[in-house]
């Protein structure tokens, strides 16, 4: 296949570990073209040129515009220096270098906070009782997306009479704060290896393995060399105790966290999980640690009682988001687009 270039937008959602790209038609109900989708490792290019060639040297799918999602803080609308893996983006010169009309550049997490506009409802499942919400249905409201992959990832979507924008945050630096005596003895264990210690520290792939060196230095037991998916392979089959903790206090903290953003972004009407571990940990996120300690908020329990929390099981939501805002660059209305 091969696009028509004047009527698509190249799509590219870049983490610290991969980069996907696709193709949006802002026209379309559902803009983004899923048979466009692939992935590529970042370590196997120097840059992102080099990767976006080698993606419509594959796919022969061409565009004049782009929309890049990237981890990392956007600086005045045109660098970004991605957070966790070594790659800096200028928009204009990845432009002039591609031969396209524009590049637009966004944080990787406003386009994971456009994209619950578009998600179905068989793309997410309720972390918890309450039920899913209904984007729009409110003349004013806002929604925390936050997501545990490479890093830890933080947006937000504010949606009044129908307009919707996106707040760019690097909330998943923010200092972490421990509620529990376990906490506190996490905090020192990782304060002593780290300094400062943000939630990225813990509510990540390598958050899964600070946590389990602390959990297990705590125990007073030494450590074994554990990847991510190690620990959670452990703790699904039981064979270790410890790995199981890990997984438990992750799912404990986590809700810790995202409540904390509830209260900060005042994101009453829900919250939306997403990234890479998240179908991974879904299991043990439903098992009641995380909405225990998502609540656990004092005297506003009774509200965070009744946010709903939902997890976001489409595999390319930085993709479905950067195709939203391409929809909003072409000048249409994206939530119309997807209540009409």
């Amino acid at each position: 296949m091969r696009s028509t270039a004047s009527s698509h937008t190249l799509l590219a959602d870049l983490g610290g570990t991969n980069v996907r790209f696709g193709l949006a038609d802002p026209t379309a109900k559902d803009p983004l073209l899923h048979d466009s989708v692939r992935r590529y490792r970042v370590k196997d290019f120097g840059s992102l040129a080099e990767a976006i060639r080698q993606y419509h040297s594959d796919t022969g799918l061409t565009a004049k515009n782009a929309v890049i999602a990237a981890a990392g803080r956007i600086s005045d609308g045109e660098t970004v220096k991605i957070t966790n893996n070594p790659w800096s983006i200028a928009a204009h010169k990845l432009a002039d270098e591609l031969k396209m009309d524009w590049v637009h550049l966004v944080n990787d997490f406003a386009a994971q906070s456009m994209a619950v506009i578009l998600l179905k409802q068989d793309d997410l499942v309720p972390v918890g009782k309450l039920a899913l919400p209904d984007i729009g249905a409110e003349a004013e409201e806002t929604y925390c997306v936050v997501g545990p992959g490479t890093g830890l990832g933080v947006g937000g979507l504010l949606v009044r009479d129908r307009h919707c924008s996106v707040l760019q945050t690097e909330g998943g630096h923010a200092g972490f704060a421990a509620h529990s005596p376990e906490d506190i003895e996490i905090l020192k264990y990782l304060n002593g290896k780290f300094g400062r210690v943000s939630n990225e520290r813990l509510i990540c792939g390598q958050g899964l393995v600070n946590l389990y060196d602390a959990i297990c230095a705590i125990a007073g037991q030494k450590p074994d060399e554990l990847q991510p998916e190690d620990i959670t392979e452990r703790a699904n089959d039981s064979s270790d105790p410890l790995c199981v903790r890990t997984v438990e206090t992750f799912a404990g903290i986590f809700g810790s966290v995202a409540g904390d953003l509830v209260l900060t972004l005042g994101a009453w009407n829900g919250v939306y999980l997403t990234g890479g571990l998240i179908p991974i940990l879904l299991p043990w996120l439903e098992r009641g640690h995380f909405r225990d300690r998502f609540e656990a908020k004092g005297r506003f329990r009774d509200i965070m009682e009744k946010v709903p929390t939902q997890a976001i099981m489409n595999p390319e939501p930085g993709l479905v988001g950067a195709a939203a805002l391409a929809v909003v660059e072409s000048g249409r209305p994206v939530l119309a687009e997807r209540r009409s």
